[in-house]
């Protein structure tokens, strides 16, 4: 058996790239505005004017920061990264103070340190050097925490995200797995209620029905069918349903072309149209006729389907049926609460399905 693949990580990059990349101009901004401060901070003490003492806080702190971020790069696990960066800059601040005499007397370390201004300066310039180098570091890694807390919040409102859409999957397979026995176990029985009654119309509602599956099943799986396909199927079931009541049944189907490659919840209209066959044609003596369409509002951009029978009508009486309700909860995984299903009476007699859904579905 031969050996799989082998995955290796990634390159780590190198060093002078991990140091260029985390010397942002942001980084730099911070070093030059605390040098002028202070520059301007220690001008009335110094004697040298307040350009050459910016050149020197300039110098000292583009060392610290220098020192700071290169600290950052080195790789180790013995101490805290924050530890050998405060460590960096400590060291670095009377270095660079040194640095900065060492040029101005032209590498004349007995001119330096035999004058007493030279000390007295070199002094108070390493002091500000090291609240100069700390407070870049504690700036620098208070930035630094900051985008690690965005980035891990960040990464949890993704991975909530990702859970709440697997969730919100789950519970549409869940109803979709409900609804598609009612459908089915409704339409065998009114099979099953031609052919115990013996009618000639048994045996073609039956090969309809046959076929009418054939050509349903494969597509109820489908995590978000188009509309174009839900008018297809609502045809095919109401000429089932027609070839079983075709004296009692009339359709018409107004789906606005421009709306067939919207997608939505499996058996939205369907469902809808089911229902007005079973609790509203059906049981009425004269049947009726059944009106499904689908049309975006000019105005508000929401998409408004519908199912309409002149049949029996709404009774109060009847316990709301399983394929609404599930159809409700459909509707509220997908959109939320953007989404809305209402039932109303229509005159002389009969009921209305409404669904509006929002103008980005």
């Amino acid at each position: 058996m031969s050996p799989g693949p082998v995955t290796t990580a990634a390159p780590e990059p190198a060093f002078w790239r991990r140091f260029f990349s985390a010397l942002n101009g942001a980084s730099i901004g911070w070093a030059v505005g605390l040098a002028i401060t202070a520059a301007l901070l220690i001008s009335p003490i110094f004697k040298p004017p307040l350009p050459v003492l910016f050149g020197r806080t300039l110098f000292i702190a583009i060392v610290l920061l220098l020192a700071y971020t290169a600290a950052g790069q080195w790789r180790q696990q013995l101490v805290p990264r924050w530890v050998v960066q405060v460590a960096a800059v400590v060291f670095s601040a009377p270095l660079a103070t040194l640095a900065v005499y060492a040029l101005s007397t032209g590498g004349d370390f007995g001119r330096m340190f035999g004058n007493p201004a030279y000390i007295s300066g070199i002094v108070i310039l390493g002091a500000c050097a090291l609240m100069l180098g700390l407070v870049i570091g504690l700036g620098a890694l208070y930035r630094e925490r900051d985008a690690q807390a965005n980035s891990a919040a960040l990464t949890f409102a993704l991975e909530r995200e990702t859970l709440q859409r697997q969730a919100a999957d789950a519970r549409l397979a869940l109803l979709q797995s409900q609804v598609e026995p009612h459908f089915l176990f409704n339409t065998l029985a009114n099979v099953q209620a031609l052919v115990e009654s013996g009618s000639s119309r048994a045996a073609p509602v039956l090969a309809s029905l046959i076929a009418y599956l054939r050509a349903a099943l494969p597509h109820l799986h489908d995590g978000a069918p188009t509309l174009g396909r839900e008018e297809s199927l609502v045809r095919a079931y109401l000429d089932l349903m027609l070839m079983r009541m075709p004296d009692r049944l009339q359709y018409a189907l107004a789906i606005d072309p421009p709306l067939r490659s919207l997608r939505l919840p499996p058996m939205t209209l369907l469902t809808l149209v089911e229902n007005a066959v079973r609790h509203g044609v059906d049981p009425s003596e004269a049947g009726g006729r059944i009106e499904v369409g689908a049309r975006r509002d000019v105005a508000t951009g929401r998409v408004h389907l519908w199912v309409a029978d002149t049949g029996r009508g709404i009774d109060e009486s009847r316990a709301p049926g399983t394929g609404l309700a599930n159809l409700r909860a459909r509707l509220a995984a997908t959109y939320g609460d953007r989404a809305s299903l209402t039932l109303s009476g229509v005159e002389p007699h009969g009921v209305r399905a409404e669904i509006e859904l929002p103008a980005d579905a």
